[in-house]
């Protein structure tokens, strides 16, 4: 995955844990992930600077962090689309300050191929 480019679809199931209720999985694809790297603009700052003084949520900092995780998670499930995954299990988040006001954000988890339980002998795949 050289190039990130984000596809949208509802395809490919995303969990955080290690196995889907009623299905089994049945092909393990490896490690995914979608990176993001955000920073907050000046204007931003001053805006967000205004509401820290007042105390309470600052919703700035909020809908850019919700902004993030989305991208960095429609990245991975591009980047599990790609393997030929239809699930990715134990999903995370991990974010890391790379420098001031410089934030990366990384989606990761295992791609797989899950089907409904019993539905070997058919050859059905989800």
């Amino acid at each position: 995955m050289s190039n990130q480019q984000i596809t949208r679809g509802h395809d490919v199931l995303c969990t955080t844990t290690f196995d889907v209720p009623g299905y089994e999985i049945v092909r393990y694809l490896g490690i995914v992930r979608g990176i993001t790297v955000r920073s907050r603009g000046l204007g931003f700052q001053i805006v967000a600077g205004f509401r820290q003084l007042a105390g309470g949520q600052i919703s700035e900092y909020v809908s850019l962090c919700e902004y993030a995780r989305e991208e960095a998670l429609q990245y991975l499930i591009t980047h599990a689309r790609e393997r030929g995954a239809n699930a990715v299990v134990g999903m995370r988040y991990d974010a890391t300050e790379l420098s001031a006001g410089v934030t990366e954000v990384l989606a990761y988890g295992t791609a797989v191929v899950i089907q409904p339980v019993g539905s070997a002998q058919s050859g059905r795949v989800l």
